[in-house]
């Protein structure tokens, strides 16, 4: 993947460039430590393609922010502050990932990972389904994957439960866990398996998922809790 810097701080940019030079599959095309000079030239049509930009938030003349915003066209992005404050008006711009500084070299790589996976699926479409078929007594009925909101397991059966209907189907979890697309669905504890969209949030040992009838809380096994945090966009230093 083409990148560049951009960073008004030299320390920082000594350490980012470095870890660029670390890291296979990276092509450092420019370091900019003004941030109107990187908005002239990624505005220019006739320049190479940048697929990831290192973005720093704390900026004289142009902030971070106004960076993305001077953008005619805005590719993935990793920011990386000393300040938490900026992350969540940096995800209306759908920032890859947010980091604290300082920044370590596994922290970074984690964070490149994943805009390599991102870059990977935008490069290389695979047409996926957006649904399932469920047996329900004589009848298949068609359910999209969006409208389900988590499974759960009961017995020898599992309960799939979605907006505005449940239903129950001869099946393990395990098979079930396979047939769904592991992109959307994720499985947190033994018995449930949740929508990854529907996830409104995380307190403790648990996900919260809104529903027409209020908030279900849904815990989280302690042996699928590391994997959830990982996949998540996590802000952490």
């Amino acid at each position: 993947m083409n990148c560049i810097i951009v960073d008004d701080d030299n320390f920082s940019v000594r350490i980012i460039e470095e870890f660029v030079n670390q890291t296979e599959g990276l092509a450092l095309l420019g370091t900019f430590t003004n941030a109107i000079d990187a908005v002239n030239w990624l505005n220019n049509s006739e320049k190479e393609p940048v697929h990831l930009i290192f973005l720093d938030i704390e900026m004289p003349e142009m902030s971070g922010i106004e960076f993305l915003r001077a953008l005619n066209v805005i590719p993935q992005v990793i920011i990386y502050s000393s300040q938490e404050k900026y992350a969540l008006e940096s995800y209306e711009y759908d920032v890859t990932d947010y980091l604290l500084k300082p920044v370590t070299y596994a922290r970074f790589i984690k964070a490149v990972n994943r805009a390599r996976e991102r870059f990977e699926r935008k490069e290389n479409p695979v047409k996926q389904s957006t649904e399932i078929f469920i047996k329900n007594n004589s009848s298949l009925v068609r359910v999209k994957y969006d409208d389900i909101l988590w499974i759960e397991a009961l017995e020898n059966y599992v309960v799939v439960n979605t907006f505005k209907e449940k239903y129950t189907i001869h099946f393990t979890m395990k098979s079930i866990s396979d047939k769904m697309p592991s992109e959307r669905f994720m499985r947190i504890h033994r018995s449930y398996i949740v929508n990854f969209s529907k996830i409104s949030a995380i307190e403790d040992n648990s996900v919260i998922i809104r529903t027409e009838s209020g908030n279900r809380v849904i815990p989280i096994g302690k042996s699928y809790k590391d994997k959830l945090l990982n996949d998540i966009n996590l802000i952490t230093k």
